[in-house]
């Protein structure tokens, strides 16, 4: 899942991207509000994350212009304004969640998990396909109740199609929300991680899950595609 942080204070910003990367997110950085609005309206983010104080735009003006924009994706307002009229000043310009600093990141990271949840319509972390079971907050696989061992990338684009599943997925969604801005794309870098994960997830298994529709994607499904 790829995210993105507005925060002006580089220090706490590079401390939550850390954070996040390690948890298997892809984290773009913007440190001033017109360079957040503008990689908000022109890239692909599945969450984004935005400081209230920030240089050139403040974060309730970004919010409100993103959704002047019809811009749905879920904003968490990260901010040292902790009053109540705060509070209500920031989830009424369009936020979706408001975390006060100091906190915790495990707090931070199970915000961003409810705001997944509700942006694919999903009530919980687990994933679930036939005897195949993913937690996206825990970050456990499992196959017939065997774990199975993936890197933070592998996992990425694992979650990604079962929020997905029965439904194709292109290589180029893949690259939006699995990768960073800085990503250079390589033509087959999706077609070995694919095959790196089919080998891992389908390999002795009657039923194989991982399909690939040629020229167009792919699909995590137990059904026939």
């Amino acid at each position: 899942m790829r995210i993105l942080l507005i925060e002006d204070e580089k220090r706490l910003s590079h401390f939550i991207k850390k954070g996040l990367t390690e948890n298997g997110f892809a984290v773009d950085q913007a440190f001033d509000g017109e360079e957040g609005l503008y990689l908000a309206q022109y890239e692909s983010y599945d969450v984004i994350i935005m400081d209230v104080m920030l240089p050139k735009m403040n974060g309730i003006e970004m919010c409100q212009k993103l959704r002047t924009l019809k811009k749905e994706t879920p904003i968490l307002i990260l901010t040292a304004k902790s009053e109540v009229e705060d509070k209500i000043k920031g989830l009424d310009s369009g936020a979706d969640d408001y975390l006060t600093k100091p906190f915790e990141f495990a707090e931070l990271k199970a915000r961003i998990n409810a705001l997944l949840r509700r942006s694919y319509r999903q009530v919980s972390n687990n994933l679930a396909i036939d005897n195949f079971e993913v937690n996206t907050s825990k970050h456990t696989v499992f196959r017939n109740k065997k774990p199975i061992k993936l890197t933070p990338k592998e996992f990425a684009i694992l979650e990604l199609l079962l929020r997905q599943k029965h439904e194709v997925v292109t290589r180029t969604q893949i690259i939006e929300h699995v990768w960073d801005y800085n990503f250079e794309s390589l033509s087959n870098v999706v077609d070995v991680f694919m095959g790196t994960l089919r080998k891992k997830i389908d390999k002795g298994e009657k039923v194989k899950l991982i399909h690939t529709l040629h020229g167009v994607g792919y699909m995590i499904t137990d059904k026939t595609p």
